[in-house]
């Protein structure tokens, strides 16, 4: 992929290869004073339905402000970097706590980081409809 924005539905195989990877990411949302919330987080992308996944707790800042935009869904973005590779994912975020979508999301981010994430009764898992990739990978 080259330094410029990727048709979502089309997205080559080393951008794809390089979101298999082991990397620590970030997402972005937005506070509701506009200001962006920024916070390490691990993300797994799945290409065929063009949905990232982030597991946390339901009482996160990040889950809340994704949760105070309502079904409309809130505008974030996803980011990994690894030297001069770095890719990114945007789209709309909406807070999922169905126990099979958690179970899901909690699936990929073992197969990802090859380890199942801590126990935690309060997890939800926050979806993304990806909208825009952006990369060098």
């Amino acid at each position: 992929m080259t330094r410029n924005s990727a048709d979502p539905s089309a997205p080559d195989e080393s951008y794809l290869a390089f979101w298999r990877e082991r990397h620590l990411c970030t997402l972005t949302t937005l506070r509701p004073d506009g200001s962006p919330h920024v916070v390490p987080v691990g993300v797994t992308y799945d290409a065929g339905a063009r949905l990232a996944r982030v597991i946390t707790s339901g009482t996160s800042a990040k889950a809340r402000y994704v949760a105070a935009a309502g079904e409309a869904g809130a505008r974030v973005a996803v980011c990994q970097v690894d030297g001069r590779r770095w890719a990114t994912l945007e789209g709309r975020a909406r807070v999922r706590t169905e126990p099979e979508r958690v179970a899901e999301a909690e699936r990929r981010y073992a197969e990802r980081y090859q380890r199942a994430p801590r126990p935690n009764p309060a997890r939800v898992v926050i979806e993304i409809e990806v909208s825009r990739m952006l990369g060098n990978a």
